[in-house]
């Protein structure tokens, strides 16, 4: 757990300016690296291959393909991720490495298995008008991507977070000069480039898991008995999942805001933009989110359980207890003060960016609200981490589900209300999110020792 934590207090060790500006630009690229390096490295290829590939509409095609083809992929893969990385979390605890990976293997079959089988399904009877070779990419893309997002998230719960950014750098990187080498065949070519960055991503990240846990055996099905994963975090997994892409779906399936691209696959060219730039500037907040709990927090929850388990004075576990609090409390608030300045910078400076990139300045006031909404995301990712280490499963459920409803519902009232009405659903879906999750999260820290002694099953 404490590996990242490690490198940052590594980089802060001669605590000057510069030391300090290393370890946040350490923590931004690991924290938001991965979806940055994903999405420009999608839409440079769409810019690059511009004016080679014809008709222009078949880059609009790619780009809405792999989009809908990530989302969905997410979704269906959410049901699996965070249960399986506190099944792996707990068997390392369990000095049980052996079972890692086979088990992740067992998984990968399962998940992937069904993935293919559902998308083959779906292309089959819902893109009827299109290519069979299309229809082929399609299936095996999002049979694969399941396959990323269950490692990358189980590396990620293992602190994994270089190893994941060089292979997305990596895979992205070639994505990319591939892409440009396949664009006479335009979008198969672009979708087979894409594929074949995918193979090159999974390969990296799996890599990781055979070196670090090597094991005798190479398939197993562990996980799928009872009791091994919680169905608390099969549940908030995919409801976190589905409600990041509620307002997405809204806007795409909306017939006043969106067009029909390929098949049955929409895009929503007044949302999409806006919000995807918006979550650019999230990466500051990304950056102190990842600094102040792999290093304070998790340096006192360390400790006050570490404490706990073997009989330390009480006194020393209500200091312990008390940094974990305050770390926790002025984490989520840095993350809220700097988010702030970030969203005032983007409202200054967001119209001249615009322009600068050729989009109408109609988009602002969208762009503006979205900037908002993403930052608030941020702070809802910060609560959910601290209730994760917690172990405060039901809060976690509660809040994406709460997430989830909030977002798809508003959204829904959005489209009715109007243009100037676009983009408040998903970000006062998370206004009310991070506020319910503050005040549950301030109920529980007052509460952590009582919780910790007496709600456990305690053995003799």
């Amino acid at each position: 757990m404490a590996g990242i934590g490690f490198a940052l207090r590594k980089l802060m060790r001669h605590n000057d300016y510069l030391g300090i500006v290393r370890a946040y630009s350490y923590a931004g690229i690991i924290g938001a690296g991965p979806w940055v390096v994903s999405i420009l490295g999608v839409i440079f290829l769409g810019f690059l291959s511009a004016n080679h590939v014809f008709p222009p509409r078949l880059i609009s095609e790619f780009q809405t393909s792999v989009t809908y083809l990530i989302a969905t992929s997410l979704i269906f893969c959410g049901i699996w991720q965070l249960a399986f990385t506190r099944y792996v979390a707990d068997r390392i605890f369990d000095r049980e490495h052996d079972r890692v990976l086979p088990n992740l293997n067992g998984l990968l079959v399962v998940a992937m298995g069904s993935a293919f089988a559902l998308a083959a399904f779906a292309t089959l009877f819902l893109f009827s008008g299109t290519g069979l070779v299309y229809r082929l990419l399609m299936t095996a893309l999002f049979s694969l991507l399941t396959g990323i997002w269950v490692v990358a998230v189980m590396l990620t719960g293992l602190k994994h977070y270089r190893a994941i950014v060089a292979s997305f750098v990596i895979a992205y990187g070639a994505t990319l000069g591939m892409g440009l080498m396949m664009r006479p065949y335009g979008l198969v070519g672009l979708l087979f480039a894409f594929l074949l960055g995918q193979c090159l991503l999974f390969a990296g990240l799996l890599a990781s898991v055979y070196r670090d846990y090597p094991s005798p055996n190479f398939l197993a099905f562990d996980f799928l008995r009872p009791g091994r994963m919680y169905p608390s975090l099969l549940a908030c997994g995919f409801f976190y999942n589905a409600a990041i892409w509620a307002d997405k779906f809204v806007f795409w399936f909306t017939p006043d805001t969106s067009q029909p691209v390929i098949g049955p696959l929409r895009a929503s060219a007044i949302y999409d933009l806006p919000i995807f730039l918006a979550y650019l500037a999230i990466i500051p907040g990304m950056a102190v989110f990842l600094m102040r709990v792999e290093t304070d927090f998790v340096d006192y929850y360390d400790r006050f359980y570490e404490g706990v388990r073997e009989g330390t004075s009480l006194s020393y576990i209500r200091n312990m207890r008390n940094g974990m609090v305050t770390s926790a409390k002025t984490g989520i608030f840095d993350i809220i003060k700097l988010q702030s300045l970030t969203t005032i910078l983007a409202f200054v400076v967001g119209p001249a960016v615009l322009r600068a990139l050729g989009i109408s300045l109609l988009y602002v006031p969208l762009f503006k609200i979205d900037v908002v909404g993403a930052s608030l995301q941020v702070a809802l990712m910060g609560i959910l981490n601290i209730f994760f280490y917690l172990d405060r499963r039901a809060r976690v459920v509660g809040l994406t589900a709460t997430f989830l409803v909030l977002n798809l519902g508003l959204s829904i009232l959005s489209t009715h209300l109007g243009l100037y009405f676009y983009g408040y659903g998903f970000s006062l879906s998370l206004l009310i999110s991070v506020l319910l999750g503050l005040v549950w999260l301030d109920r529980d820290m007052e509460a952590v020792e009582y919780q910790t002694f007496m709600l456990q099953p305690w053995t003799h």
